[in-house]
């Protein structure tokens, strides 16, 4: 009788760091799913892939997990930036039953654990890019011009 070995199973490390970044995501907002958290995070980063630009674009799509940064990068940019509080409405009309109130809480829940996976520093050169108001939605203070 001949033993067949069983190839061992292992999960590609993009996989891990998507669940981990959803798990962050769910810590973060509080969600009662996984799923849940999962569908806001796809939703946040799609608005926020037409948004982010050029080098930042870059750098950010290769600091997430390739899912995520599948979801960043497959958005065609946008040609007029919104503000923080259009972009935050914007989010609320593809999220069934939201308001601007639980969009907000749902487009931080997500932006405040970029700097986890993308760094500080690609962080503030993303927000810098953005128009005003866009810090507060990745959790941080509005970031002032160096004089």
């Amino acid at each position: 009788m001949s033993v067949t070995s069983v190839p061992s199973v292992t999960i590609p490390r993009t996989s891990l760091a998507w669940r981990e970044l959803i798990d962050q995501v769910r810590d973060a907002g509080q969600y009662t799913t996984t799923a849940e958290a999962e569908r806001v995070t796809r939703i946040v980063l799609s608005a926020l892939g037409g948004h982010v630009i050029g080098d930042e674009r870059v750098d950010l799509a290769r600091a997430l997990p390739e899912e995520a940064a599948r979801v960043v990068a497959s958005q065609i940019p946008v040609t007029r930036p919104l503000t923080a509080a259009e972009f935050v409405e914007s989010v609320a009309a593809r999220i069934e039953g939201a308001t601007p109130a639980t969009a907000r809480w749902d487009v931080s829940s997500v932006l405040s654990v970029l700097p986890r996976l993308a760094g500080e520093d690609l962080v503030d050169r993303i927000v810098r890019h953005l128009p005003p108001g866009y810090a507060l939605l990745f959790g941080r203070a509005a970031l002032t011009p160096p004089d």
